[in-house]
């Protein structure tokens, strides 16, 4: 589960490049920002409920711009339940 956040993180990343292009900085930065913010977490049931949350705030902000979530989000769905998350 070590590497699970930073999976998670570059996947959210990815979905930044589906959205309108001046989403993108927005979206970016603000992913960014709570990736660092909690870095330092070492509970593994703080990581997963961060999974959780990084989940379903990516498939909303890709609902927002209707963007089908079901797919896009696929490969970020199978980090975070991998890891006993979503």
């Amino acid at each position: 589960m070590a590497n699970a956040g930073l999976r998670a993180y570059r996947e959210v990343l990815r979905l930044v490049r589906r959205l309108p292009a001046d989403a993108r900085p927005y979206y970016a930065k603000y992913a960014r920002e709570n990736f660092v913010n909690y870095r330092h977490l070492s509970a593994d049931d703080d990581l997963v409920a961060l999974l959780r949350r990084a989940y379903a705030h990516s498939a909303w902000v890709l609902s927002k711009y209707s963007i089908d979530a079901d797919v896009a989000a696929g490969r970020l769905k199978e980090v975070c339940s991998a890891d006993g998350g979503v």
